[in-house]
């Protein structure tokens, strides 16, 4: 008799992709978040209002901060699903 499967379950990790257009820089600056696209707008939104910082978590524990005066435009994708650990496809 075959012994049950240790293997733990595959997680699903969804991210969004965020672009960024900073004013007087040519190139736009991409991250990918794990928070939601509500969670990034409600974000972008008080630091506007407030004249604040525009702070966004990375996906790497890190975190992009700019300034919310020099934000020329934010683009979010759709989110995106990823598998992690083993499996086929």
């Amino acid at each position: 008799m075959a012994a049950p499967s240790t293997a733990a379950p595959r997680a699903e990790r969804s991210t969004v992709e965020v672009k960024i257009g900073i004013q007087s820089i040519p190139r736009e600056l991409v991250v990918e978040t794990d928070s939601s696209p509500d969670e990034v707008e409600r974000s972008l939104a008080s630091a506007l209002a407030d004249g604040a910082l525009f702070i966004l978590p990375d996906g790497k524990d890190g975190k992009i901060i700019v300034p919310a005066d020099k934000i020329g435009y934010v683009e979010l994708s759709g989110v995106e699903q990823r598998r992690i650990g083993f499996g086929s496809l």
